[in-house]
């Protein structure tokens, strides 16, 4: 099992796990979550898959496993800016406007992690490990970017996990449900030591 963080500017070094990471998000939100989402060529994408993100993908034999989009929370293209602020500025139909207890935050050292996933394919015996891959690469990631935080929006249920593995994790607003399921904002210290 490898873990990679893919960027604009290595995109090139990593064949086709950028677009086998898409064709995944594709499977996961759109297939079986049947989320209404941008998609071309069976890949799922949006507005904030800009070079301004980093996407860290699980993988194994060609085969993605997990997968995590992180953007800056000062990024802005055209009308947009990150997917949680947007959604709280009432320019996402899907996601209620409710889901920040604060404003959101518009600052160098918070990035929103969104699009994370496991696939469905992983083994029950092998989701924990998949996770903490996930989630101990984008701590790194996070930290090599300057991050001393990261706002996200994820299962209600995702919290205890992360808890369990070390991560300094608050909720950052109400439990929602988004496209049918349960889900809240929170905020994911990149201060913590991932067991």
């Amino acid at each position: 099992m490898q873990v990679t963080t893919l960027s604009f500017d290595n995109l090139h070094a990593h064949g086709p796990l950028f677009a086998d990471l898409l064709r995944a998000r594709h499977r996961t939100f759109i297939e079986q979550a049947k989320w209404d989402l941008p998609a071309a060529d069976g890949m799922e994408f949006d507005q904030y898959d800009t070079p301004a993100s980093r996407w860290v993908a699980v993988h194994d034999n060609g085969r993605i496993l997990a997968g995590v989009r992180l953007t800056p929370t000062t990024h802005r293209c055209g009308i947009y800016t990150y997917m949680i602020r947007d959604a709280q500025l009432g320019l996402l139909e899907t996601i209620p406007p409710n889901l920040l207890f604060d404003d959101a935050p518009v600052n160098p050292e918070i990035w929103e992690s969104s699009r994370v996933f496991v696939a469905n394919e992983v083994p029950s015996n092998k989701r924990l490990r998949v996770q903490m891959q996930l989630i101990s690469e984008m701590v790194q990631a996070g930290r090599t970017l300057g991050a001393t935080s990261v706002l996200g929006l994820i299962p209600a249920n995702s919290p205890r996990l992360a808890r369990r593995v070390g991560l300094d994790c608050v909720p950052a607003g109400p439990v929602l449900d988004i496209g049918g399921s349960m889900s809240v904002a929170v905020n994911i210290s990149m201060a913590t030591k991932v067991h």
